[in-house]
C-alpha cells in the first residue's frame, strides 16, 4: 500500500523549497492533513469514490474519449467524439481520482490510472504537444482546431484548456501518490508552451481559461519561474486584440464572453461565460498573490464585489443566462431561465477560496458554504451518477417537457441525466468532492482558522510542534460544534472560528439578499464548559490562549429557519422569499406538496417546524407548515385558495424522486392568477 501520508509530505517539502518571498498571506491546510469522520461529507465523497469516478472512466471509455487517445498515439483513426475538449474528462477523472486515493486507498483504481497515463504519454508528440483533436490525424484536425496549432485557440479550439486541466490533473495526482508520471507529461507540455507564447512570442488570451491555475501549480512544485511568467502573460494579454468590434454590444463580437473585451486591470465586473471567468478571476488572485502586482489585487475585488452584491443566486448559483452560459447583467437573476452551470459553481469556489487566502476575511468562505452546499452538489444526484448541467431556480408545469438529455421546463433541466455529449460537470464535481478536506482549515503564522465544518480530524503545526484539532458535529443540520484541541504540549496559538454571516443578520455579503427575521439567539461560545467572551476579527472569533491537551471549544449557531428576500432590483423576486436554515437552502418539490409546488404562498405569519428524517434522502431535516395553496376547478372555472401542508427539503435534494416541479421563491401574498389555455 502506498505511503499517502509520506507523499503529501514530500509534496508540502517540494513546495516549501520554491517557497517565495510574495504568496498568500492565508495558507490552506492540504487536504491530506484533514481525516472525514462526518455524515454529510465523508459519504458523499466515499460515493464519489465507489461510483462517481468509476462512472466517469466508463463513460470515457464507451463514449470514445479513451479512445481518441489510443488513435493518437498510433497516429491514425478519426477523432470519435465532439467536442476537442473531450481529452479533459479524462484528465479531470484522474485528478479527482487522485484526490479520492488519498482518502481510500485503492490499489485497483491505482493501476487503473496508471494504464491511462501510458496511453496518454503515447498520445504526446514528441515536443510536447498533446491534443487528440489534432494528433490523430493532422491533415484533417477537428473543425474547431484550425489547420495550424493554436491558430483557433482564442475561439474554439481549446488546446490550452486542455493543457490547464492536463496540469491540474498532474499536480493532484503527483500531491496523492508521489509518482511524477503524468506531471512529467504535464511539465513537458507546459515548456512548449512557455516557448510558445509570451510577450516576444506568439500572442494570444486563451479561449477557456485554467492553463493559468495549472501553470501556477506546477510553479509551486518546480520553482520554474517561466511557468509563473505564463501564466501571468496569459492575463495580461486579455483585453488587447484589435480583431474584435469594440463598439458592439454583443458579447462575442466584443471579446466579453471571453473577458478579453478590455485589459483584466481595468475590468470592474464578473462578465463572459460563467465558467471561463471563475477560472481567469482564480488565476488572478494566484498570480496577485505571487507577483504583488497590486493593480491585479483591486481588479479582482472590485470583480468579486459585483459578482456577489449583483449578479449570484440565492443559491449560490452563476452564469444566469443560457445564450453563451454567461453573466447577465446587473441584478439579472431569472428565475424562470436560471442557467447556473454546475461548473460555474466549482469555478466559484476555487475563486472564493483564493480570495479568502489573499484577504483573510471570512464572507469569503461565507460565499464559498453557500455554494458548496447548496449550487454546487445540486448538480449531482444522490445515486452520484446522475446530473445536471444546469441548476434550475424554478420548475412548473407548465412547457415541461421530456428531452433526450433530461425532463426540461423551457431552457432549463428539470431531471437529471446521466451522461452529457458536453460532460465537463460530471468529471468536474468528481474532481472537486475529495478536495473538501483541503478548505476546512488554514493558517497564518500562530493562527489557526476554522473555515468549514464537519466532524474530523486534523493535522497541524504550529511554530514546528503538533497539533490535532478533532471535529464532532452533525453539521448542517444542528449548529452545535465541539472542537478538540490537542497541542502535545501546551502551546500558545490563536483559534479563529469562523462565526457564519448566516448565523448573525447576513444572507449574503453585501446585502443582495437579507433576513427578514433577525436571530433570536446569539453566537456562543464556552471553552472546556465555561462560556466565554470573544472578539470577532474580519468575521471570526478570536480564542487566544496557551492551549493544553483535550481543551474543548463548544460554539452554538443559532439554527432558525430564515425567510430570506431579495433586493427590490431583482425583479423576478420582488414579492417573494426563500428559505435557509444554517448554510442549506431550501425548496419545495410537488412529491411531499400533493403533486404541485408553483401554487404555494407562504404568508408573512407562516410558522415553520423542522424533523429530520434519516431514512429520506439521505437523510435530511425539513421545513414543515401551513401554507396558501392556489387551486383550480376547471369544470366550475374557479380559482379559490386553501390551507395545506407544506413541506421543502434542501435545494442540493431535488430532482431525485422522479419529474415534476419545483420551486425555491414563494410569494408572499397573491397579487394575480396566470390564465393558460392548453
Amino acid at each position: 500500500m502506498m505511503n499517502y501520508k509520506l507523499t503529501a509530505i514530500l509534496f508540502f517539502l517540494v513546495q516549501t523549497a520554491f517557497a517565495q518571498s510574495k504568496d498568500y498571506a492565508f495558507q490552506p491546510l492540504p487536504f491530506t492533513s484533514v481525516k472525514l469522520t462526518d455524515a454529510f461529507w465523508l459519504p458523499r465523497i466515499r460515493t464519489n469514490h465507489t461510483v462517481t469516478i468509476p462512472a466517469s472512466f466508463a463513460r470515457c471509455e464507451s463514449t470514445g474519449r479513451i479512445k481518441n487517445f489510443e488513435m493518437a498515439a498510433a497516429r491514425t483513426g478519426k477523432f470519435c467524439t465532439t467536442f476537442p475538449f473531450d481529452d479533459t474528462d479524462i484528465y479531470k477523472t484522474i485528478e479527482g481520482a487522485s484526490f479520492s486515493l488519498s482518502l481510500f486507498p485503492d490499489k485497483k483504481l491505482d493501476a487503473y490510472i496508471d494504464s491511462l497515463i501510458i496511453k496518454v504519454a503515447a498520445a504526446q508528440e514528441a515536443d510536447g504537444y498533446l491534443y487528440t483533436a489534432r494528433t490523430i490525424d493532422p491533415a484533417n484536425p477537428h473543425k474547431w482546431a484550425g489547420p495550424e496549432r493554436w491558430m483557433k485557440e482564442r475561439e474554439l479550439s481549446h488546446e490550452l484548456y486542455n493543457s490547464g486541466h492536463l496540469y491540474e490533473a498532474a499536480a493532484a495526482h503527483f500531491m496523492a501518490t508521489g509518482k511524477k508520471s503524468l506531471l512529467n507529461i504535464a511539465l513537458k507540455n507546459a515548456d512548449l508552451i512557455c516557448s510558445v507564447f509570451g510577450q516576444d512570442k506568439k500572442h494570444v488570451a486563451p479561449g477557456h481559461q485554467v492553463i493559468e491555475m495549472g501553470l501556477v501549480k506546477l510553479y509551486r512544485i518546480t520553482g520554474k519561474k517561466e511557468y509563473l511568467q505564463t501564466a501571468s502573460y496569459f492575463i495580461e494579454e486579455r483585453g488587447h486584440f484589435n480583431g474584435y468590434d469594440t463598439k458592439s454590444k454583443d458579447p462575442w463580437k466584443n471579446g466579453a464572453y471571453w473577458q478579453d473585451h478590455i485589459p483584466v486591470t481595468e475590468q470592474k465586473e464578473a462578465i463572459g461565460h460563467a465558467v471561463r471567468a471563475g477560472y481567469l478571476y482564480a488565476a488572478i488572485a494566484d498570480v496577485a498573490a505571487l507577483t504583488g502586482d497590486e493593480k491585479l489585487l483591486k481588479a479582482i475585488d472590485t470583480i468579486w464585489t459585483n459578482m456577489v452584491s449583483k449578479k449570484i443566486y440565492v443559491q449560490g448559483g452563476a452564469g444566469a443566462i443560457g445564450s453563451g452560459e454567461r453573466y447577465g447583467d446587473n441584478y439579472e437573476l431569472p428565475n424562470a431561465t436560471a442557467y447556473n452551470e454546475t461548473c460555474a459553481a466549482i469555478a466559484n469556489v476555487y475563486w472564493n477560496q483564493r480570495m479568502f487566502q489573499l484577504h483573510g476575511e471570512s464572507k469569503y468562505i461565507d460565499v464559498l458554504e453557500k455554494i458548496l452546499y447548496n449550487g454546487l452538489i445540486s448538480g449531482v444526484g444522490l445515486d452520484g451518477k446522475s446530473f445536471f448541467y444546469t441548476n434550475a431556480m424554478q420548475v412548473t408545469g407548465i412547457n415541461v417537457a421530456a428531452t433526450d438529455n433530461g425532463f426540461t421546463n423551457g431552457n432549463v433541466e428539470a431531471a437529471r441525466s446521466g451522461w452529457f455529449e458536453c460532460s465537463c460537470c460530471p468529471t468536474n464535481v468528481a474532481r472537486l468532492l475529495p478536495s473538501v478536506p483541503g478548505y476546512m482549515y488554514a493558517q497564518k503564522d500562530d493562527k489557526i482558522f476554522v473555515n468549514l465544518f464537519a466532524g474530523s480530524e486534523a493535522k497541524l503545526n504550529v511554530s514546528g510542534k503538533p497539533l490535532t484539532i478533532v471535529q464532532q458535529n452533525n453539521y448542517p443540520w444542528d449548529g452545535n460544534l465541539k472542537f478538540i484541541v490537542s497541542p502535545k504540549n501546551s502551546l500558545p496559538f490563536t483559534l479563529m472560528i469562523r462565526i457564519p454571516g448566516w448565523a448573525k443578520s447576513e444572507a449574503i455579503p453585501l446585502n443582495l439578499y437579507a433576513f427578514q427575521n433577525a436571530p433570536a439567539t446569539k453566537v456562543i461560545i464556552k471553552i472546556n464548559g465555561v462560556e466565554t467572551p470573544y472578539d470577532v476579527e474580519n468575521g471570526y472569533a478570536v480564542l487566544n490562549k496557551i492551549w493544553k491537551k483535550a481543551d474543548v471549544v463548544e460554539v452554538l449557531l443559532p439554527m432558525e429557519v430564515r425567510r430570506v428576500t431579495a433586493s427590490a432590483k431583482v425583479k423576478d423576486d420582488a414579492g417573494k422569499i426563500a428559505l435557509q436554515r444554517g448554510p442549506v437552502m431550501y425548496c419545495a418539490e410537488w412529491v411531499d406538496n400533493n403533486g404541485r409546488a408553483a401554487n404555494i404562498v407562504l404568508p408573512a405569519n407562516t410558522v415553520f417546524t423542522t424533523e429530520h428524517h434519516s431514512d429520506l434522502l439521505n437523510g435530511v431535516t425539513i421545513l414543515k407548515a401551513e401554507a396558501t395553496v392556489v387551486v383550480t376547478d376547471a369544470k366550475e372555472a374557479k380559482v379559490n385558495t386553501v390551507k395545506q401542508q407544506f413541506t421543502a427539503i434542501p435545494y442540493y435534494a431535488w430532482a431525485n424522486r422522479g419529474k415534476g416541479e419545483m420551486m425555491l421563491w414563494f410569494p408572499e401574498r397573491i397579487k394575480d392568477v396566470a390564465i393558460i389555455a392548453n
